[in-house]
């Protein structure tokens, strides 16, 4: 009965995914911030400290409408004003606050950001406070006055200040709460730092009063000479003109706005992005009151049976997994440098694809690694045993998935959305990421659907893949960690895989911890020399894997993890890195890199 219910359900998820991109709804974002004019608000903001949010409620623990957000001041020496900003302590944003300050280093809780800045209005011109990532729950407020609420830690929102903006000096407060709790997205329960803070930037963009809000540019599924798009402008005017150049193909085309969006057509030959070959087009999007330029790439992803074809070419994903943690100082990644420490690294490896895991990466890793020509695999942090019955945690994972979706839909090297990583079978799981795939293809339907699976069952010929959520994805992730959680390391090599689906499966995740510079036994744990054969053995195993498609190992880098304490090991970090957190590369780097050079020879 379990299977003819898994069966019934699969089915109408499928067959509730006809409605196209242009129908769908995306989130509320301005696309493309860098080709804005933006007033930078990083650098130092004062912050106050408050575990037991006595800024926010008052003694009965009811929202208090005189709290920190207000940033009231003493107008009279009698006044009673229990806290001040302008003589608390300052943090950097964009940046967590556990590496910045060492009691903030476990600290999970609400702490209140206030930012001082200027402003000089302009006529015919609309203001957005625009925050690139807070986590995990931010509050907003705007001279006193509360803007909204966003609940996400790793993906981008704003609010339109134009009437609340005053001439001169204005201040922004931010309330940051990283509580974990049962019903987040990601749960309680996570194998990574919870880094708290506003740890992305934070701009003011300015863009005149009718103003081009967001852009699709691609081309057309199964196509490699149509593109074909749309262009929303924001106070627009049936009738008014939208002009979309691509000077390097001598293209420009006219469209025309109707109920704010313009839809478009441009035949043409280009040069198609591929990993071999990043190519990049000067894109520039007109109206006769704003102008934005974008870099777009030009690709088709696809599948045939077992096999991913990157322009119709069946292209081998030579990957590896990274978190969004910065080498040397660790913490979060904050500047484009510490993008590229970590893509250069994935490039000397070997590889031509990155799962950007779990969460979404900044916008600044995606673009950097496009124009390195990685594939990438983005992710939202629906992770291991998330509340799947729950219709608030659904909304939450959708609009998370939302946001990623509608911030890099014009990044050709975005290939795969996933939907999941770990998740335990159940029926409302299932429904649950069968849900948020339809809603990926509603947004999407040029990108291929994953998740990362660790549920192999056991047939006649070795480790089987028959987990119905196999039915839903495009690509089959798997997650299998043979010599490390279970066998031993000489095991490996001789398992065999088989699968139900006659679909492309990646090995996203295999891999053993070891402290770089501890030396010993091949079946010593920890040592780089246990990590090491356990790569070797693991490799074996996936060259007999005939429907296998790609990997991508755990994982680049050694990441902060509350969940790895022993000391003189661990210390607080997941060992399973290829380099330590200080850039020294183990031995299984070098063995994970001789695969590859060994691929390209083929």
């Amino acid at each position: 009965m379990k299977s003819l219910n898994n069966c019934i359900l699969i089915l109408l998820i499928i067959f509730s995914t006809t409605a196209t991109a242009q129908e769908a709804n995306y989130a509320d974002l301005l696309q493309n911030i860098d080709s804005r004019d933006k007033v930078s608000l990083n650098g130092k903001w004062d912050i106050i400290v408050d575990p037991l949010e006595n800024g926010f409620y008052n003694h009965r623990l009811q929202e208090y409408d005189k709290g920190y957000f207000k940033n009231a001041k003493m107008q009279s020496p009698s006044d009673l004003i229990e806290y001040n900003f302008d003589t608390s302590l300052q943090l950097n944003v964009p940046g967590d606050w556990n590496t910045q300050m060492d009691k903030l280093y476990y600290y999970e809780g609400t702490l209140w950001y206030k930012k001082d800045f200027d402003y000089t209005p302009t006529s015919n011109q609309e203001s957005f406070l625009y925050f690139e990532a807070v986590n995990y729950e931010a509050i907003v407020y705007l001279n006193g006055e509360k803007l909204g609420k966003h609940v996400g830690g790793y993906t981008p929102f704003q609010f339109n200040v134009t009437d609340k903006l005053v001439e001169g000096n204005n201040f922004v407060v931010v309330k940051v709460d990283n509580k974990r709790k049962k019903e987040n997205v990601p749960t309680v329960n996570q194998d990574w730092w919870n880094y708290g803070g506003i740890t992305r930037s934070v701009h003011l963009i300015n863009v005149p009063k009718t103003h081009i809000e967001d852009y699709s540019v691609q081309l057309e599924k199964g196509t490699t000479n149509t593109i074909s798009g749309w262009v929303t402008v924001a106070n627009a005017t049936d009738g008014d003109a939208v002009s979309i150049k691509i000077p390097e193909l001598k293209k420009t085309v006219k469209a025309t706005v109707k109920n704010g969006k313009a839809s478009f057509t441009i035949n043409a030959k280009p040069n198609l992005w591929s990993p071999d070959s990043p190519k990049l087009y000067e894109v520039i999007i007109d109206t006769s009151t704003d102008k934005v330029i974008d870099h777009i790439g030009f690709r088709n992803i696809s599948t045939d049976g077992s096999k991913i074809l990157v322009n119709g070419k069946e292209t081998f994903l030579k990957g590896i997994s990274i978190h969004e943690e910065a080498a040397f100082k660790t913490g979060r990644v904050v500047s484009v440098e510490e993008c590229k420490v970590l893509l250069n690294w994935a490039k000397e490896l070997g590889c031509n694809f990155l799962r950007l895991a779990h969460y979404p990466h900044s916008e600044a890793m995606v673009k950097e690694a496009e124009k390195m020509g990685f594939l990438i695999w983005s992710e939202i942090p629906v992770y291991w045993t998330i509340q799947f019955d729950n219709e608030d945690t659904y909304a939450n994972a959708e609009n998370q998935l939302t946001e990623m979706i509608s911030r890099d839909k014009n990044r050709a090297s975005v290939v795969l959305w996933s939907m999941a990583n770990e998740t335990p079978e159940s029926e409302p799981r299932l429904s649950f990421i069968g849900n948020l795939a339809k809603k990926a293809r509603q947004l999407d339907n040029t990108r291929l659907i994953t998740a990362a699976l660790d549920t192999q069952g056991k047939g006649d010929d070795g480790n089987l893949i028959e987990d119905p959520l196999g039915e839903v994805v495009d690509v089959i992730g798997i997650n299998n960690y043979c010599g490390w959680y279970y066998g031993d390391v000489d095991s490996c090599s001789s398992i065999k895989w088989a699968s139900a689906y006659n679909k492309p499966m990646i090995m996203s995740e295999i891999g053993g911890g070891a402290l770089y510079g501890l030396h010993g036994d091949k079946n010593e744990r920890w040592t780089e020399e246990y990590q090491e054969e356990l790569f070797k053995s693991n490799i074996e195993m996936m060259k007999n894997i005939d429907f296998m498609s790609g990997l991508s190992p755990w994982i680049l880098m050694d990441f902060r993890s509350s969940r790895r304490p022993l000391r003189r090991i661990q210390d607080d970090f997941n060992r399973k890195g290829l380099i330590s957190e200080q850039g020294m590369k183990k031995k299984a780097f070098f063995t994970l890199q001789e695969y590859y050079l060994e691929m390209d020879k083929k």
